[in-house]
Formats: structure tokens, sequence, C-alpha cells
């Protein structure tokens, strides 16, 4: 497992699997977010599986799949509405952690300067810089 930490609210990670879930608890994490839909790819792990595994483990499960390459507006919206309101930390997990770590980023330009922003991402080890031009047009949203 590469749990890859952003900040004390949130990490990231490629996909997980039921096994890993009980790992993730006693790191702490107390929620814990697909950003992946299901069967993206075939053998990947079921999300009913890793839902029933975070229940067991006593984490809150947030289920909140995004297409991979198309992030909309209104996917950043409620990825920050959930950080906001979800109990931390979150761990939030897709395909390579991409994904999760592009959600938070947008979100997170709306109130922070894009490159503290494309800064903690990239101590993380996401290089998302070719969103910087997005991130300007979010910041605007504050």
């Amino acid at each position: 497992m590469d749990i890859r930490k952003i900040d004390d609210t949130i990490s990231v990670a490629p996909q997980i699997t039921y096994a890993d879930v009980a790992e993730v608890a006693r790191l702490g994490f107390r929620t814990l977010v697909a950003n992946r839909p299901d069967q993206e790819e075939f053998g990947q792990p079921a999300m009913a599986d890793i839902e029933a595994a975070a229940l067991e483990n006593g984490m809150t499960w947030v289920y909140m799949p995004v297409q991979s390459g198309n992030v909309l507006d209104a996917d950043v919206d409620r990825f920050g509405a959930m950080i906001q309101d979800s109990d931390k930390p979150v761990l939030a997990f897709c395909r390579s952690g991409t994904r999760c770590t592009v959600l938070w980023a947008l979100n997170a330009a709306r109130t922070s300067p894009t490159e503290d922003v494309l800064g903690k991402a990239r101590e993380a080890g996401y290089d998302i810089s070719g969103l910087a031009p997005r991130m300007v047009q979010q910041s605007g949203a504050r």
C-alpha cells in the first residue's frame, strides 16, 4: 500500500484492497473515500467489499466516483464539501492516486496560492503542474 500524505487532513493512495483497510484504520484514518468508479478496470476490487471492510473497521465510507481525465467543477465542489464535513484524517484512493490529488488540488486552489498547492502535490509525488491554469481559474471562485 502506497499512502501519500498531502496535508494533515488528507492523504491519497492508489487502489487499495479489502485486506488493506484494517491497516488504513490502524494508521488512524477515519474516513475512506473511493474516487474510482466500480468496475473501471477488469480485476479491480469491488467497492462493496472495500465499503464493508471500512465499516467493519469503524471508518466512514464515501463513494464518490469520478471519471479519469474528466474532473468536473461539480466533482470538485462535492469533494471539497466532503473534505470539510468528514472526520479526519481522510484517505482517498483511485487507480493511481492522481485523480484524488487533482480533486484536492482544484478545491484547495480556491483558498490557497496555486504554487503552494502544486508544491504539496509534488511533495506527495504527483506532478499536476499541467493543471495550473485551471487552478488559477478556481482561485477566481473565491
